[in-house]
């Protein structure tokens, strides 16, 4: 595969998602879970998303239950979840898995162009992807990066 357009996802709807809808755009994938102790970082996340979607940005939300058995919920307690305690708006995709002979085909991409610590693995929930308007991943971040942090980093890629 040759850029992050050509997967497709589940929404926590349910409906297919191809991730070329996203093409053009600034994205942060997000490895996510509700009850991990990097959860909190929905609330930074969610005011990145606030801050940049005018310009061309969005955030991706896939949470994963393969860290500690931190994402128990189905689709319908995540969904509440997000939005009661965090007010999350940007989209949050179904349970996948990130690591393993299950994961989902956009992890294995984003691991292989950018691999991290653990080498092509994802270390823990809350590991943030940057994608470039061009579909190409530009930088891995750990589970420990607050969402703040990234702001140079996604100036940067909303002005080039």
């Amino acid at each position: 595969m040759s850029d992050f357009y050509q997967f497709e996802a589940e929404t926590l709807n349910g409906d297919k998602r191809q991730l070329s809808d996203y093409k053009g755009q600034v994205v942060l994938v997000v490895n996510t879970a509700s009850k991990c102790g990097f959860t909190p970082q929905y609330k930074g996340l969610q005011e990145l998303y606030e801050t940049y979607k005018n310009r061309g940005f969005t955030i991706l939300g896939f949470p994963c239950n393969q860290f500690g058995g931190q994402e128990p919920g189905d689709a319908e307690a995540i969904n509440s979840f997000c939005e009661l305690n965090y007010g999350v708006e940007f989209p949050m995709f179904d349970k996948i898995d990130v690591n393993g002979d299950h994961a989902h085909p956009l992890f294995n991409y984003l691991k292989d162009e950018l691999s991290g610590t653990l080498g092509n693995k994802i270390k823990w929930n809350f590991t943030k992807f940057l994608i470039g308007r061009d579909g190409k991943p530009l930088k891995r971040y750990a589970p420990t990066t607050k969402p703040e942090k990234l702001t140079r980093d996604i100036e940067q890629a909303l002005n080039t």
